[in-house]
């Protein structure tokens, strides 16, 4: 299961309603409009971000998809050499069985034992290494949802804004009031003023470390690979 396409359309982004909004003209203070029966109606400021855009050019979400990505290099990677390591070992039982070469039924069933707890143990690993993975995942989350809305929440402050919407939460909205690239370059200012790079994951267990896991082809496991992340979707459940 790739990171990158299954990182697909999680909760990483509330709208942020905050307040003051878009009048026709712009960033110009809102005016007040009349009503069919005369009362006073005042215009709302209100900008958009294309969220897709945000999160292919925020550095943050950038090093976390590329921090998961190894993450996934290196399931892969353990499962491939526990499925070498039980098939070896599979192969030559089946060899030494068929030269005749178990003197005894215990011997034969000493190597089946073996081989049983080769399966257990890397259907344990993957499970293990899955979890820590999906764990890691989970804080990136967390991270990144509240990086953009503490942002997002200064940024509409500080600009007046009462409503900055997703663009795919709207029908139709007119491109000027397009405040993407401006919210793009304000988060990555930030991030890279702390210091950048803060999404690299938890190193792993010393016994993750040092063994890696197996396919599921080779020793029959169900475990599947860890979902991780790749291309953020910034919308937020309803």
């Amino acid at each position: 299961m790739n990171f990158i396409k299954h990182y697909t359309k999680l909760a990483l982004f509330a709208v942020v309603v905050l307040m003051a909004a878009a009048s026709c003209n712009g960033d110009k203070t809102a005016e007040a409009t009349k009503t069919a029966d005369g009362k006073a109606v005042e215009a709302l400021k209100i900008r958009y971000i294309d969220e897709d855009s945000i999160m292919a050019n925020y550095n943050l979400a950038k090093d976390i998809n590329e921090a998961m990505l190894r993450r996934q290099n290196q399931f892969d990677a353990a499962q491939k050499q526990r499925a070498n390591e039980i098939s070896k070992f599979g192969n030559a039982m089946q060899q030494k069985y068929q030269n005749n070469q178990y003197l005894t039924e215990e011997a034969f069933n000493a190597d089946q034992v073996k081989l049983q707890k080769m399966q257990a143990d890397a259907e344990n690993y993957l499970a293990n290494l899955q979890q820590s993975i999906q764990n890691e995942l989970n804080q990136s989350q967390i991270q990144l949802l509240d990086s953009i809305d503490n942002f997002m929440k200064e940024y509409a402050k500080k600009k007046g804004f009462d409503m900055v919407l997703r663009k795919s939460a709207t029908l139709y909205i007119d491109e000027k009031y397009d405040v993407t690239n401006e919210v793009i370059e304000g988060l990555n200012k930030r991030y890279n003023k702390v210091g950048g790079s803060t999404a690299a994951p938890a190193k792993e267990t010393e016994a993750a470390a040092a063994k890696p896991a197996t396919s599921e082809k080779a020793t029959g496991l169900s475990t599947e690979k860890p979902a991780t992340p790749g291309k953020v979707d910034l919308k937020k459940k309803d």
